[in-house]
């Protein structure tokens, strides 16, 4: 299922906006401020943002500005009362892949991102490799030399996120954002059921990295002879 990120203020407006994407079979995450949506898109790979401009903490476009520069290629779908010709062509200078003034129809709000989910996409959609590692997201799978292995999407997510921090240590709270999102409930012991499995499909294709519990801190990806 693809995932995106909301940035919106307007409580009923995004529920509503939540409603008509999931019953199109698109998971939301939704949040209202700019610092919010930043951290959240540094911690998960999301297919498609759809932002708000008028929001608490500042202009939208800030947020989008941020998401450009750190050479993210996520699709944006840019959300704005302003319909002036001038503030739709700011909007597309920022970085934007598609503008629609409210009021809008929810059906064509649906329509617009999915065409948005069909295009390709250069944020998390390498390959990402490390070590004897190499991480196919297209396909779901995890390679060793000519061994390969099929990832559940949680699974292929946290893989993700830990091949693109290299030796920085992720907190828990982070693997568990991008396996599941910020707005799904998740069991206490889900992240150490998704780990097991990884690590026991790390062992099937002989691959030499490990997964490594830094205690107190989170996890990491090292070569097996590291100490934990």
């Amino acid at each position: 299922m693809s995932r995106i990120l909301l940035v919106e203020d307007h409580d009923r407006l995004a529920q509503l906006m939540c409603k008509g994407l999931m019953a199109a079979g698109i998971a939301v995450d939704v949040v209202d401020r700019i610092d919010t949506a930043w951290a959240a898109v540094q911690q998960m790979s999301y297919q498609a943002l759809v932002l708000d401009r008028g929001l608490p903490d500042g202009d939208g476009l800030i947020l989008l500005q941020k998401v450009r520069n750190a050479d993210l290629g996520v699709p944006c779908l840019v959300l704005t009362a302003r319909d002036a010709l001038h503030d739709r062509v700011e909007g597309l200078d920022a970085g934007a892949d598609d503008y629609l003034p409210k009021p809008f129809a929810m059906d064509e709000m649906v329509a617009r991102v999915r065409a948005l989910l069909r295009r390709p996409v250069t944020f998390h959609s390498l390959d990402s490799c490390r070590g004897d590692l190499m991480l196919r997201p297209e396909v779901g799978a995890l390679c060793c030399d000519d061994e390969c292995v099929t990832l559940a999407p949680s699974e292929l997510h946290i893989m993700q996120l830990l091949l693109d921090k290299h030796e920085e240590v992720v907190r828990r709270s982070a693997l568990e954002a991008a396996a599941w999102g910020l707005s799904e409930a998740v069991t206490p012991n889900a992240l150490d059921v998704a780990l097991h499995r990884i690590r026991r499909k790390l062992l099937a294709i002989g691959s030499c990295q490990r997964i490594v519990n830094v205690k107190g801190l989170g996890y990491v990806l090292r070569e097996d002879d590291a100490s934990e």
